[in-house]
């Protein structure tokens, strides 16, 4: 018999085999791990999808107009205009919340992937640099989780978002009132470029996502950090105020970063057509550029910087809030 196993009697036929203790509480802890990860991510992929809904229901309405003057720049001259035009012409609910069922699914898809590959993708740098925990991880090193975790999260937000774009937009492409629902755009699309065309600005998306999440978490967990040493506490425990502040700072580093890769994905999605020849990301972006320069690349920037400090401080609090109850 092995050293390592013992057995119960001194019959060899009536043996019964232990496993050795330490044994047993190794596989035992591996166990609790693996259920400790998954749990976790559960409770991410939960976190981030409710908090997706909370930031449509407080954005939607300045997210239309800032697509409005991304878009048609020329027809706009600024949010207020373009604000008072959409409830003029359209109504609250018709016209501000144009695409508010691809935007919650957009961002829920986003926001669930985002969330809980963020969660792993900070377990990976926390190996990676040899921390001990989440906890003791940088502001940048969490800013690199949140930019790897970004490359999922293109692949479900870009088909979704192109879809409330085109929504927000009907009015101004098609030059009448809009009647067109979520599934019928759907299968618009469908029937002009089959499944590639839900994917019609995925390198703006993934040019947009990647350093836009970089700034974003990197943004929120500095703020946070900031907090914690003003308040003397962990960065858990710094409260409602203190974490809905550093929620606000989180989306105007993401804006600032990515908002010209934004609006050329928004050009590229909503002025698509089969009549036109396709342009590559590139040649989109210097055609607004040659057409009015780098302020042309920040048509739209006021109303989403409006918009999204309220829309982002929902979004952390009710992640947070989440993981909190839950106990993660």
């Amino acid at each position: 018999m092995s050293e390592g196993v013992k057995s119960t009697t001194d019959n060899p036929a009536c043996a019964v085999h232990v496993l050795p203790l330490d044994f047993r509480m190794e596989k035992v802890e591996e166990y609790k791990l693996v259920v400790g990860t998954v749990r976790n991510a559960l409770v991410d992929l939960l976190a981030g999808t409710l908090g997706g809904i909370a930031t449509v229901l407080v954005g939607q309405p300045l997210d239309t107009v800032k697509v409005k003057m991304q878009t048609f720049p020329q027809l706009y001259n600024n949010s207020i205009f373009c604000l008072k035009e959409t409830i003029r012409q359209d109504g609250v609910m018709r016209g501000l919340y144009a695409g508010t069922a691809p935007a919650i699914v957009a961002n829920v898809a986003e926001n669930a992937v985002l969330f809980g590959a963020y969660g792993l993708c900070q377990k990976i740098v926390k190996t990676a640099t040899g921390k001990r925990n989440q906890q003791d991880l940088s502001s940048i090193e969490n800013a690199m989780a949140g930019g790897m975790a970004s490359i999922f999260s293109s692949l479900t937000l870009c088909p979704t978002e192109l879809v409330k774009c085109k929504l927000q937009a009907l009015r101004e492409t098609s030059g009448h009132k809009p009647t067109l629902s979520m599934m019928a755009m759907c299968r618009m699309i469908y029937r002009t470029d089959g499944l590639t065309g839900f994917y019609r600005g995925i390198g703006a998306t993934m040019v947009r996502e990647v350093p836009g999440y970089f700034a974003f978490f990197g943004g929120y967990e500095a703020a946070r950090q900031g907090f914690a040493k003003c308040y003397g506490c962990a960065k858990k425990d710094i409260g409602i105020v203190g974490t809905a502040v550093s929620g606000g700072v989180a989306g105007i580093c993401i804006w600032l970063v990515i908002f010209p890769a934004d609006l050329v994905k928004s050009r590229m999605q909503v002025l698509d057509s089969p009549d036109v020849p396709k342009a590559s990301t590139w040649q989109v972006a210097l055609r607004i550029f040659q057409a009015s320069g780098i302020r042309g690349l920040y048509s739209g920037l006021v109303p989403t910087l409006v918009r999204t400090f309220p829309a982002t401080a929902v979004l952390f609090l009710v992640v947070e809030s989440t993981r909190k109850t839950l106990g993660t």
